[in-house]
């Protein structure tokens, strides 16, 4: 952790906003069976790949996004926020018939009553691509690890990962993914990808990865083991809620280990997945080991489910916990 502040990152995504809206309920409409929330305040937060950067920043790494925003308030809105950060934004595309993306949440009694999404999934131009490649060929001798983090707005399609591919291809970057993809194969040839429990699942084919039915190790193992090798992975990282979060690495011998939950209380979920994959792509290009990285990530994310929101933690709070 003491070479975090040393360490470079690159994340690669979807921008976006989380917008809260906080309030209470007292009563039910009279118009429609819905619950009417008296609104308490808002808040905007940084999200998608965006709160990806947040955690890398929050935990003193020097962290830079690359993505796409639209020709609007709330793409003006996240520049600016970057800058007041010092952030660079030299990687940042701005699309101009395109919506940044807004996710709006309303809770009211830490519950979330309904979300709408503002936003576009169509892929990004081919003008965009371009520009991003650009900045990553700029940037890619200076980088220890980069994240490339698909909330399927569009800018993690096939051509944009085939020109990554390219560029990287004899570098020593360790390149992250956080999957959105059912179909894994769209990710090949990456160091290591990081799905939760239910991506994993409908990736391999295989029910209640949680559960404990006898033989369901096995038959695990068994089905990350054909992963790795078909998709030339180096590590597969599953998210597994309250049980916590298992890396399998498939270098030289196969090893599998296991990293209990570490929350002592479960808010909102959140973001956990964001808080992983940013610790995890910091810790390795610090020069720690994918099990030391999954160590802190898991650790990490134990703080960050303790909270409401999409939050992130500092490197004072995860040094608190360990």
């Amino acid at each position: 952790m003491g070479r975090f502040a040393d360490s470079k990152v690159l994340v690669i995504g979807d921008i976006m906003f989380d917008h809260f809206i906080w309030g209470r309920v007292s009563r039910i409409s009279p118009e429609a069976p819905v619950p009417v929330v008296d609104v308490q305040t808002d808040n905007l937060l940084l999200g998608g790949c965006a709160n990806v950067l947040n955690n890398i920043f929050s935990m003193g790494g020097q962290v830079s996004l690359a993505g796409v925003v639209g020709n609007d308030a709330m793409g003006t809105l996240l520049i600016k926020r970057f800058k007041d950060m010092k952030v660079p934004t030299q990687g940042i595309v701005v699309e101009v018939d395109r919506p940044t993306t807004l996710k709006t949440r309303v809770i009211a009694h830490n519950q979330q009553v309904v979300r709408f999404d503002r936003e576009s999934r169509r892929p990004i131009a081919e003008s965009s691509i371009e520009k991003i490649i650009d900045h990553v060929k700029n940037m890619r001798n200076k980088l220890g690890a980069i994240v490339i983090s698909d909330y399927g707005k569009g800018v993690v399609n096939r051509p944009f990962l085939d020109e990554i591919r390219q560029l990287l291809s004899d570098r020593g970057i360790v390149v992250c993914v956080d999957p959105k993809k059912n179909d894994f194969a769209f990710y090949h040839g990456f160091d290591i990808i990081t799905p939760n429990h239910h991506e994993a699942e409908r990736a391999m084919g295989i029910e209640d990865m949680n559960g404990a039915e006898a033989g369901k190790g096995v038959r695990i193992k068994n089905a990350v083991k054909k992963l790795l090798n078909q998709l030339d992975l180096r590590a597969l990282l599953i998210t597994r809620g309250e049980k916590g979060m298992t890396l399998f690495e498939g270098e030289g011998s196969f090893v599998q280990t296991n990293f209990p939950a570490e929350a002592k209380e479960v808010y909102d979920v959140t973001g956990a997945g964001d808080t992983v994959i940013g610790v995890f792509a910091l810790a390795v290009a610090s020069g720690a080991t994918f099990k030391e990285a999954a160590f802190l990530a898991n650790h990490a994310a134990g703080i960050v489910v303790g909270k409401v929101g999409t939050a992130m933690v500092s490197q004072k709070e995860l040094k608190k916990a360990l």
